[in-house]
């Protein structure tokens, strides 16, 4: 089964150049495009991808807030951040919205393949750089609610970078269960993606 991946930006020679490098891989399958964030929201509603590539400075409407309103409306939709600068405010505002990922449009073809398999399988991967800006941003939740020791496990590995099914095979448990755990620790903690779990789960030490 390929991963289904949606390629949202507004200038039709960068979606292109992205559909040529990833109609390359076989485990990758580009089902639509769309030229703004209005316009993306409505192909994923049609297209049910796995995966979108969503530039951040488009018009009509920009790519944060598409992330946003896409991270209410599916939740199990990915979104990798494609952008060609590497802005704090930027960088702060796609994974706060809920970005599972912060790529630059310079990233190497496989690299990018990379980033899109990891993110289908629910793999976090932001670079040190990033990484260590964000952690600053986070803000912890005014009243965490409790998360169970299983919960902690899973958001233990899943801001170790382990996959779906790793996390399942490390804890002896369905991945459907893993995908469910995920769910709750993002609702108690009041986050609209793993990638922002991870960063708490750094500020608060459960992970160096």
């Amino acid at each position: 089964m390929s991963i289904r991946v949606l390629l949202v930006d507004d200038h039709s020679v960068v979606r292109q150049g992205l559909r040529m490098f990833l109609s390359l891989d076989p485990d990758l399958e580009v089902v639509g495009e769309a030229s703004n964030g209005a316009e993306g929201i409505e192909q994923v509603r049609k297209l049910h991808p796995q995966v979108v590539l969503m530039d951040l400075v488009m018009p009509v409407m920009d790519g944060i807030t598409a992330i946003q309103n896409l991270r209410k409306e599916f939740p199990d939709v990915e979104v990798i951040a494609l952008t060609s600068v590497l802005e704090d405010e930027k960088v702060v505002g796609a994974i706060r919205a809920g970005a599972i990922g912060y790529l630059l449009k310079d990233t190497q073809a496989d690299e990018l393949c990379r980033a899109i398999k990891a993110a289908a399988n629910g793999q976090v991967q932001l670079s040190p750089q990033a990484a260590a800006r964000l952690v600053r941003e986070i803000k912890a939740p005014d009243s965490p609610e409790k998360l169970t020791e299983r919960e902690t496990d899973v958001l233990r590995l899943l801001a170790l970078g382990r996959s779906n099914k790793e996390i399942a095979n490390e804890l002896v448990i369905g991945e459907k269960t893993v995908k469910t755990h995920v769910s709750n620790i993002l609702m108690k903690l009041g986050l609209s993606s793993r990638t922002q779990a991870a960063l708490y789960a750094v500020k608060i030490g459960l992970v160096s």
